[in-house]
């Protein structure tokens, strides 16, 4: 087991936040690109092109080349995109980190240490739709620390955070390749309460699932 402890975020973790979140979040481009590819009309515009090169070079290894070819392409520009909504998020809250979460006694942004360095991350806010809901948000855990814990202790102190401020509950969203945290939230007490597609052109073009999730916090009356 490793040692490690939550406390608050300071100035001085930023650089190491940031990093944090972008490489978490690039880990899922391989599933994202796996999930482009089952998309009925992705496999009827590769079979399309492959049959037709095949049967007007009649040969297998020009029709082969050029799938290989459009399926790097592929590959490329869902990094492209991916990459994009990776910068936008350091963009937006991420920017300024302590004037979104720490300048406002119902938001807080907490940072895991262990072995002397930043590991895991996660914040929280007030939600803009309801009122005394909170958002979990900009959970992460460096790779070589998962299965130790750490997210589920991370996800416990939002709970205790909604709590002690009277929230009646708390709510987050996750992306459809996100399995792992799904079953981690799940396991804390958060429960799925709506899918949705994200709202984009690319969101609509891949059909790319968003999950919404709540915990909800018994009153102590």
């Amino acid at each position: 087991m490793v040692d490690y402890k939550i406390r608050d975020y300071e100035d001085s973790d930023y650089e190491t936040v940031r990093e944090l979140f972008s490489a978490g979040m690039s880990e899922y481009v391989p599933s994202v690109c796996v999930h482009v590819l089952k998309q009925p009309w992705v496999i009827m515009v590769i079979t399309c092109l492959f049959l037709s090169l095949l049967m007007s070079s009649k040969s297998f290894i020009l029709p082969i080349l050029a799938v290989t070819l459009l399926l790097a392409l592929g590959r490329h520009l869902v990094g492209y995109c991916w990459s994009l909504y990776i910068e936008h998020c350091l963009k937006e809250d991420l920017q300024d980190i302590k004037k979104t979460y720490m300048q406002n006694k119902g938001s807080h942004f907490w940072v895991v240490e262990a072995e002397e360095r930043v590991v895991g991350t996660v914040a929280a806010k007030p939600s803009e739709e309801k009122h005394n809901e909170l958002i979990l948000k900009r959970m992460s855990v460096r790779k070589d620390f998962r299965g130790l814990g750490i997210a589920k202790a991370l996800s416990r102190e939002v709970l205790s955070f909604a709590q002690n401020r009277d929230y009646r509950s708390v709510i987050l969203n996750t992306l459809m390749v996100q399995h792992e945290a799904q079953k981690m939230y799940e396991s804390v007490g958060f429960k799925k309460y709506y899918d949705f597609i994200l709202p984009t052109v690319y969101g609509k073009l891949v059909n790319f699932k968003i999950s919404k999730y709540r915990y909800d916090i018994l009153s102590a009356d």
